[in-house]
């Protein structure tokens, strides 16, 4: 690898971090309005929901912005969402001006994604340890953002919001020194397209989808779920965040590191199988121990998801193939936050978060039938 591959590899692990940090204080920060302001749960869902439409709307936006103004303008311009979005949230209470402040969170997580996608899985000679190792600096970004929000919140109820915006400056200022490729505006560049025709893209697509929504169902709703039915206090609620990503952390790492998957689509299965279980056992809890416990057992499972299946798309990763995969794929995070939101004020928030168990069978079915195309495809060529 040379010098240029390790800076650009080193600066999509930095950026990754720390929008691992702003992206998961979402969650708690959702949690913060709805004390502050009294939200009910279909405005919390919503407003979750509209940071997953900015997050969409970003994927697509990187996918065809390059060409116009190019790759390093066009994540320079999107990732600023992030300083702006969580300043906003700090100095104002107006309902316009926190779906704007979700929408533009949205539009700085959904483009840092897929720069760093891009950054990291065409500058690493193993794709799959490479996308393990970016998503555990996400992970270690999202444990430490509790601490980073209550320390914050020591000092004054806006500050927490305030110090998101300092990080997601920082984050700009690293794009900004990161010799990203300039390509010029209006260069006419030929775009491959065929990966729209591969069934292994779509169903990679499919299986991502589900992903998304389990997690950031899980992301945004677990701290109001374990505030409102009493199984952990209003303090110590905040931390289950810190649960779970100290277990996808450790998970990722292990996959890096240690334990190198050598049959991706058949550890995705088990993945699958392990998330959906833990699950619905996460549902039945009653009590703190069996909680965090759960938590714990349930992200260490789903950790190597994502990496591994964005891994799996191989020589199809590019930023055209990118911008349409994971903005494609966000729509699970959008649809999901929004659905438990209207289930729990219908129906009650332990009913609305059941509903996610949906989205973990989506995942199983996913893997198997992506698992089973590749060994059909095996099969052909013998």
């Amino acid at each position: 690898m040379n010098s240029l591959d390790k800076k650009l590899q080193m600066s999509g692990f930095i950026a990754f971090f720390l929008s691992g940090i702003c992206s998961i204080s979402s969650g708690i920060v959702v949690s913060l309005l709805q004390e502050r302001y009294g939200f009910d749960y279909n405005v919390t869902g919503t407003l979750l929901s509209i940071m997953s439409i900015g997050n969409l709307m970003a994927g697509f936006a990187t996918g065809v912005l390059p060409a116009k103004i190019g790759l390093k303008a066009t994540i320079i311009t999107l990732s600023a969402g992030y300083e702006l979005g969580y300043l906003w949230l700090g100095i104002s209470g107006w309902m316009s001006i926190l779906v704007l402040s979700f929408l533009l969170i949205g539009f700085a997580k959904g483009s840092v994604i897929n720069m760093c996608t891009i950054l990291v899985s065409n500058h690493s000679k193993n794709r799959t340890k490479g996308m393990n190792i970016m998503h555990s600096c996400y992970a270690l970004g999202a444990l430490l953002c509790p601490f980073i929000i209550a320390g914050a919140g020591l000092i004054g109820p806006v500050i927490p919001m305030l110090s998101l915006s300092f990080l997601g400056l920082v984050m700009w200022i690293i794009f900004q020194l990161t010799p990203i490729e300039k390509k010029t505006a209006g260069k006419k560049e030929k775009t491959d397209w065929d990966f729209l025709k591969s069934k292994r893209f779509w169903l990679l697509t499919g299986l991502i989808f589900c992903q998304n929504a389990a997690e950031i169902s899980v992301n945004g709703w677990l701290v109001t779920y374990f505030k409102g039915s009493g199984i952990l206090s209003g303090t110590l609620s905040a931390y289950t965040v810190t649960v779970m990503w100290t277990a996808t952390l450790i998970a990722r790492l292990l996959i890096a590191f240690v334990f190198p998957l050598k049959n991706p689509y058949t550890a995705m299965i088990k993945m699958a199988v392990s998330c959906t279980l833990f699950y619905i056992c996460l549902m039945m809890a009653d009590n703190q121990t069996a909680a965090i416990l759960l938590l714990f057992a349930f992200a260490f499972s789903m950790a190597g998801m994502n990496p591994t299946a964005v891994a799996c798309a191989g020589k199809m990763t590019s930023v055209a193939s990118i911008g349409v995969m994971l903005p494609a794929a966000s729509f699970g995070g959008i649809l999901m936050p929004w659905i438990i939101g209207i289930v729990s004020n219908v129906a009650g928030l332990k009913t609305g978060m059941a509903m996610n168990i949906i989205s973990c069978v989506g995942m199983l079915i996913f893997c198997i039938a992506v698992k089973r195309l590749k060994m059909s495809n095996i099969s052909s060529l013998n």
